[in-house]
């Protein structure tokens, strides 16, 4: 895997990709009352840190899934998801906007993230983030990625789904010229092949008054204050989950192959995958035909 190089990608995008500058269109009342909302989410978050770790998976699983849909109920953004996960233990794969994109996949799949390792550090997110099982990398340390992908691949085999963002940075999700250089990297896919699990390209697609919108991507030099506060000010944001077809890998697949098919899955780009296995060692499977899933009807999604 020495070939994969530094996991540290730029995206081409800057404050030119956000909407113009607005008043919010929520009142201050309102923008306080998420504040406090989110507030308080993050403060159970720290009480999660202490009891996920004492739950059998499952429950852990459904308290981890009901943290991130009440902060983002807490911020304003309404999740939708189209498509069912596989019951099996999968690589998740999703293209990455904003720091909502975390809540996002953890309110439909709360599996085991993939994070850089900083994220340890922080305070009530960090302590979450290694009670509920992520998986750090140092990306500083390219030695290392060979360890994360085993400790990854390992998570998989011991039936937990990894959700990962193979991009590696944030983009606006809307100007395919912004999309960080050299695509999808194929590391992580890696740890599928190795395990022998599905890879699921999860679509993520926000949009605002009920149009397309890049207004909750976080990017460049913005701060995540000024990122949040957009989002707070927001009165109509909802972010789509959309589950694409499923990958197996087979016995010595080609993980850049994977990665690539994944990718173009994610970005609605063809590609050409040839059906024989020995070819590409990836086999493609159709998922059930995609409904809308409400909140009451999402809580099954993941076994």
């Amino acid at each position: 895997m020495s070939g994969d190089g530094l996991w540290r990608p730029a995206s081409g995008c800057g404050p030119g990709c956000l909407p113009p500058a607005t008043v919010p269109d929520v009142p201050l009342s309102r923008r306080v009352g998420r504040l406090v909302g989110v507030l308080g989410m993050l403060l159970a978050g720290a009480g999660l840190a202490v009891l996920l770790p004492l739950l059998p998976p499952r429950d852990r699983r459904a308290v981890l899934r009901g943290w991130a849909r009440g902060t983002l109920r807490a911020l304003g953004v309404r999740p939708t998801v189209r498509g069912r996960l596989p019951r099996a233990p999968a690589l998740l794969v999703a293209n990455h906007v904003s720091w909502l994109d975390i809540l996002a996949v953890l309110a439909v799949a709360p599996a085991r993230m993939l994070a850089k390792r900083e994220v340890r550090d922080w305070p009530v997110l960090g302590p979450l983030a290694a009670a509920a099982g992520t998986v750090f990398v140092d990306r500083s340390r390219p030695r290392d990625l060979p360890a994360t992908v085993g400790r990854v691949a390992g998570a998989l085999r011991a039936g937990h789904s990894v959700a990962v963002f193979p991009e590696g940075t944030t983009w606006c999700g809307a100007a395919a010229g912004c999309r960080p250089g050299r695509g999808f990297r194929p590391a992580v896919f890696q740890a599928a092949v190795a395990a022998g699990a599905p890879v699921v390209p999860l679509r993520l697609a926000y949009r605002y008054a009920g149009d397309a919108s890049t207004l909750p991507a976080f990017l460049g030099e913005e701060t995540l204050w000024e990122s949040v506060r957009r989002v707070l000010g927001a009165r109509d944001l909802s972010v789509a989950v959309t589950v694409a077809a499923a990958l197996h890998p087979a016995d010595g697949a080609d993980r850049r192959v994977l990665a690539r098919a994944a990718e173009s899955a994610i970005h609605l780009t063809p590609v050409r995958v040839p059906a024989r296995r020995p070819a590409t060692g990836v086999r493609v499977v159709r998922p059930v035909a995609p409904v809308p899933v409400g909140a009451e009807a999402g809580l099954d999604l993941v076994a």
